[in-house]
């Protein structure tokens, strides 16, 4: 994500011409955002990044359900004694 944020931070220093940045090529511009497009649709599929924070939400989930079932469980025994 930082490659895109770079990106965009040089595409607006290219646009306004400030400092060094505004005397490059714009194909420099355009080569951080080829880099970026690659990272998102080969390396972090690769590495499953993408899926990653999808899982971390499911395994939370499926805590938080196993303890209220237990938590229900208890309560209910409890009350049949």
């Amino acid at each position: 994500m930082w490659i895109l944020w770079f990106a965009v931070v040089a595409l607006l220093l290219w646009y306004f011409d400030i400092g060094f940045i505004g005397q490059i090529s714009g194909w420099w511009i355009a080569l951080l955002f080829g880099l970026a497009f690659v990272w998102f649709e080969v390396f972090e599929r690769r590495l499953g990044l993408d899926k990653k924070a999808a899982f971390d939400e499911l395994d939370k989930a499926k805590k938080e359900r196993i303890k209220k079932q237990l938590d229900q469980a208890r309560n209910f025994r409890q009350r049949r004694m």
